[in-house]
């Protein structure tokens, strides 16, 4: 439904279609802002999931549950953050817990006597690669550097909120971030 507006104005539709507006109609039953919140997010978080596991099935299993809970969960949405990044803290929730209940991860221990590259010794040409192949090459990362990657480098965590996360230490998150950047480099070279 449209309203009509003055000349120098556009039409704007009946009601907005803003987070809040979207989620107190799929509250009240609306499927249509179901669908709508569905679409608009359903991709973002597959992509989220896939990076995390580092498997298309389960990236695909992990998305259907993402939704089931944030349908469920809906009305505990604040609007303290967009829709998007509510759904996206689901999205990691359920990836992790999904890893936790059926994958063993490995964190490699790293001793004082290991050496591992300081981040500024990292060549930053070595990202300059095809998007399509980092991704492949970071599904190709050990559980354990790939989630540290993934919650560090693409989804914004500090070490120190990797590390309450996974339960691991900061200098285990620190560890696991240097290496995966290490194997990527190796892997893309």
């Amino acid at each position: 439904m449209l309203i009509e507006t003055t000349s120098d104005t556009i039409l704007k539709p009946a009601y907005s279609t803003d987070d809040k507006t979207l989620v107190d109609r799929a509250l009240e039953g609306d499927q249509q802002a179901h669908y709508t919140i569905y679409k608009r997010y359903v991709g973002a978080m597959f992509h989220t999931a896939i990076r995390m596991l580092g498997n298309k099935e389960d990236a695909e299993d992990v998305t259907q549950e993402i939704f089931i809970k944030v349908f469920q969960r809906l009305d505990s949405f604040r609007g303290e953050s967009t829709l998007g990044a509510w759904i996206k803290r689901v999205a990691i929730n359920t990836s992790l817990n999904f890893i936790r209940n059926k994958k063993k991860l490995f964190f490699e221990e790293i001793n004082e006597k290991t050496t591992v590259a300081d981040e500024s010794e990292i060549d930053e040409q070595a990202w300059e690669f095809d998007i399509r192949r980092i991704h492949e090459a970071i599904k190709d990362l050990p559980g354990g550097c790939r989630l540290v990657f993934n919650l560090y480098m693409l989804e914004g965590y500090q070490h120190k909120e990797v590390a309450q996360l996974l339960d691991i230490s900061e200098s285990t998150s620190k560890t696991q971030y240097k290496r995966a950047k290490r194997l990527l480099k190796k892997m893309l070279n």
